[in-house]
């Protein structure tokens, strides 16, 4: 087996959805170190310009660059949407974004209906309306229904993922996807895998998209060298797999880490990928 790579790979979002692609890419790499940066002390940057976005997403980039990473995985919709190029110009390692998986679930629809769940600012960026006309070229009779799942990230930064609040919240999301005729939805927002029970409560049987798998597939694809275990997702695949514990999560935050720690232990603990012993360092980084 190939040796691991020498350094750990580092995962940025400005708060606790990226952890759903940390357990999506601890699924196919069990072997990989990572070292996750909430920027919690600037979050949520749905509020900020693009420039305060880019200038914090370079910011903690740059924090992760300092201890060695292999490579940057930005799992953040709205900083993937204003700094990904960038980034890409500007860091010596490889740089993967996320986006919606339009392209996946235009595949697996069985009646050409599907249902985009994502935050207001993703719909109306330009880089998600691009992917929408691409996939839409591709896949003609495919339908994109969209809807903003409003509070859903404020759901998750808070832990509360299956309260009869978030249950209604989620509900009132989902349930005009499916009365449009969806039979397959779309993720659009790291934060959102962790309420899948509850969208799965509403939704029964139709078919989930989301995002961690495809990053772990292009991950493993970029990395300068696999490592040792890794297991690679099939493109069918859309939720973390089982992995053995093994190499570890480094917690770093920009806000209180002891906070963001706890709040990622509950998070994790939900998904089958967790399992690993993981600390927090405060970061102090100079405000945007």
């Amino acid at each position: 087996m190939p040796p691991a790579t020498p350094g750990p790979v580092g995962v940025f979002d400005s708060g606790a959805g990226g952890l759903s692609v940390a357990a999506a890419i601890r699924s196919a790499l069990p072997d990989q170190s990572l070292v996750y940066f909430a920027d919690t002390a600037f979050a949520p940057y749905g509020t900020r310009s693009d420039q305060e976005i880019l200038a914090r997403t370079q910011a903690c980039c740059s924090a992760l660059l300092e201890q060695g990473v292999a490579a940057l995985v930005v799992a953040c919709n709205t900083a993937t949407a204003n700094a990904i190029d960038q980034l890409r110009a500007w860091a010596p390692v490889p740089v993967i974004g996320v986006e919606p998986g339009l392209k996946p679930a235009a595949a697996a629809t069985r009646n050409g209906t599907v249902g985009v769940l994502a935050t207001r600012a993703t719909l109306a960026s330009r880089r998600y309306r691009e992917l929408l006309f691409r996939v839409g070229s591709q896949a003609p009779a495919v339908r994109f229904v969209e809807h903003a799942a409003v509070g859903w990230v404020e759901l998750v930064e808070a832990g509360d993922l299956e309260s009869v609040h978030a249950r209604t919240l989620v509900r009132q999301a989902v349930q005009p996807l499916l009365d449009a005729g969806a039979d397959t939805l779309v993720l659009g927002c790291t934060h959102y895998p962790f309420l899948r029970a509850a969208i799965e409560a509403v939704a029964g049987g139709v078919h989930i998209v989301e995002t961690g798998p495809a990053v772990a597939r292009e991950l493993l694809r970029r990395l300068p060298q696999a490592p040792a275990g890794a297991t690679p997702y099939a493109a069918g695949d859309e939720a973390p797999r089982p992995a053995r514990a093994a190499a570890g999560i480094r917690f770093e935050a920009s806000g209180d880490t002891a906070a963001f720690a706890a709040l990622a232990g509950q998070l994790l603990a939900g998904m089958s990928a967790a399992g690993a012993a993981a600390h927090g360092v405060r970061r102090d980084l100079a405000g945007a």
